[in-house]
């Protein structure tokens, strides 16, 4: 007799399956069914489980992956030195420079070529970068980490799901900027074409689909909210969450968007590296890190492990599932602030307090300090008469403000922006007001609050230098 637990994932896994999404179904059910119990897992069974894992990798990587065959004897070390994670300190970190200049090497001998599928960066931080998944094997398990995070808030695969995440789709010409797809379950809708003139079609035709969710950049789903409010439009009644991701979420677009949709704002973090993922819980926006993805380390600006919650630290990660490619103690060069657990949602995972972004999406102040811009106050009544805005830093302790204006836009706003913005960066940051006619989406439809234009690192033993670094805005 199968129990209504299985019966509902039984129903979940065909129609995954039936609406082919899933490259293979096999190690999606596999994944997935072993989340839905190591979710529950004490903290000493999730331990148990991925030093096995750790140990396994090592041992793959050592026997079949060049580049960390030189890196153990390098270190004078083989993989049964590595009896702990913490013991993994004990091999150098992996750079973005490092993988672009010995990917290569990095490709394990025993898969046939046809199991390696070449994946690029989209380059936000300046450098893209190429790697490789196992083909057929790591978007399937990626999916069923992500259905196991959107399960908390209710999602199904039978759910109707408006996507808002830098897709192109129709033209001016046609005047129809979406299509539908996954069995008509999906509405991908573009975000180039997001304009006052055609918000309206927009809202009409999320209004007409009725989605249960909507999927989308926190940036993108931030320009359909902030129209929605400026214009009383009410919220669309059966939304049940708005699922954010791919860039960081600041608080003032979580509020934003939380009350024009009137529902819950989930958010998660990630990297196409698939190196690190983690996601809020039904209970808390505390970022639940996935031990069974890999093994996560916080690093402050000594290069030593962060101590303690509330602590900033580079978040350095060793993928534990993708074999074809291993990454291990991979820079991601991104902030994170640890917390104390447990949640009291009963998962056992380690926690982030909050994801701070990317090192480029620091200023940099004149006395070399890093300013996070998830600090800074922008959801005040200085903005209202400004259609977009980006913060854009080429000297320290300099930061240009471009503004695209409304109609609306005064003197007085000017003045009141100014004050606002130099309040949130301090003393030791100079706010220099610009005004622009437009302010492009990246190549893959994303929109920077933030374009850092000096080379930034977090540890305190690489220093800030000064000189010109060419840097594409839109990118």
């Amino acid at each position: 007799m199968i129990r209504q637990g299985e019966k509902v994932y039984g129903r979940e896994s065909f129609t995954a399956k039936a609406i082919g999404i899933l490259p293979s179904y096999n190690v999606y059910q596999k994944t997935y069914s072993l989340l839905q119990q190591s979710q529950r897992w004490s903290r000493e069974e999730l331990a148990a489980y991925q030093m096995q894992a750790l140990s396994r990798l090592l041992d793959h990587a050592y026997e079949n992956v060049p580049y960390y065959r030189r890196v153990f004897r390098d270190q004078g070390l083989v993989p049964g030195d590595v009896q702990t994670p913490g013991d993994l300190n004990r091999l150098p970190f992996l750079t973005r420079d490092d993988l672009q200049k010995n990917l290569p090497d990095l490709k394990a001998r025993n898969y046939p070529e046809s199991a390696f599928e070449y994946v690029t960066t989209g380059g936000s931080t300046g450098i893209p970068v190429g790697f490789y998944y196992e083909r057929g094997a790591s978007r399937a398990r990626e999916w069923a980490f992500m259905k196991t995070q959107w399960d908390r808030v209710g999602y199904r695969f039978t759910d109707r799901c408006v996507v808002l995440r830098g897709y192109v789709v129709g033209s001016q010409k046609t005047g129809t900027y979406w299509k539908r797809a996954l069995l008509g379950r999906w509405l991908i809708m573009s975000s180039h074409h997001m304009t006052e003139e055609t918000m309206p079609a927009y809202i009409d035709r999320i209004r007409r689909f009725k989605p249960r969710f909507i999927q989308g950049y926190p940036s993108t789903a931030a320009i359909l909210a902030r129209y929605m409010e400026e214009h009383d439009i009410e919220p669309f009644p059966m939304v049940k969450a708005v699922l954010c991701g791919s860039e960081n979420l600041y608080p003032w677009q979580r509020d934003l968007i939380r009350e024009a949709f009137g529902c819950r704002v989930f958010s998660w973090y990630g990297n196409s590296e698939q190196t690190v993922l983690a996601g809020e819980c039904e209970e808390s926006t505390r970022y639940h890190v996935f031990p069974e993805y890999g093994i996560v380390e916080l690093i402050g600006r000594d290069g030593r492990p962060v101590e303690g919650p509330g602590a900033m630290g580079e978040v350095i990660a060793t993928n534990l599932t993708n074999f074809v490619c291993p990454l291990i103690r991979y820079r991601t060069m991104d902030l994170a602030i640890s917390a104390e657990g447990p949640c009291t949602c009963g998962r056992n995972y380690p926690l982030f307090e909050r994801v701070e972004g990317r090192v480029q999406d620091f200023i940099v102040t004149g006395k070399g300090d890093l300013l996070s811009g998830i600090t800074m106050n922008i959801d005040t009544k200085a903005f209202d008469n400004v259609k977009q805005f980006q913060f854009y830093q080429e000297k320290p302790g300099e930061v240009v403000l471009n503004i695209v204006r409304k109609r609306t836009f005064s003197e007085r706003d000017a003045e009141h922006l100014y004050r606002e913005v130099s309040r949130s960066c301090g003393d030791d940051v100079i706010i220099v007001l610009r005004y622009v006619d437009d302010i492009p989406l990246t190549a893959r439809g994303k929109y920077r609050y933030f374009v850092q234009n000096l080379p930034v690192h977090f540890s305190e033993r690489e220093v800030v230098t000064v000189e010109h670094v060419s840097s594409d805005v839109s990118a």
